[in-house]
């Protein structure tokens, strides 16, 4: 039987693998909350063009990782949820596109909003 790792200590090897709520909250993502078997983010683009470039570049993120979240893009903010389906909650994998979310909103100084 192989030991349990917290998500932060880089043991994410098997991208089906439910990550319990401690390892969720472990991971360190300040623009995130759990919910229902997802994470959620929104930030506050503040116009149009700034959100649709946010948007962008999480399809890019997602394409090259093969893992997509469900994005509402509207005038002042972008919306993501982010949920392994084929697991059926959050996953490794969420994590990771989680902080690549959150590195391109900081890029682009878009905030996250609660």
């Amino acid at each position: 039987m192989r030991p349990h790792r917290a998500a932060q200590d880089g043991d994410m090897s098997d991208p089906k693998h439910l990550l319990p709520d401690a390892d969720i909250a472990a991971a360190g993502l300040d623009d995130w909350r759990h919910a229902d078997g997802a994470l959620h983010a929104r930030y506050a683009s503040g116009d149009f063009a700034a959100g649709l470039e946010l948007v962008n570049r999480i399809g890019e993120s997602a394409e090259a990782a093969d893992h997509h979240p469900d994005i509402t893009l509207t005038y002042p903010a972008v919306e993501v949820t982010l949920s392994s389906h084929d697991a059926g909650g959050v996953t490794a994998r969420d994590i990771r596109m989680a902080r690549a979310i959150s590195e391109h909103a900081s890029a682009l100084g878009i905030a996250a909003k609660s």
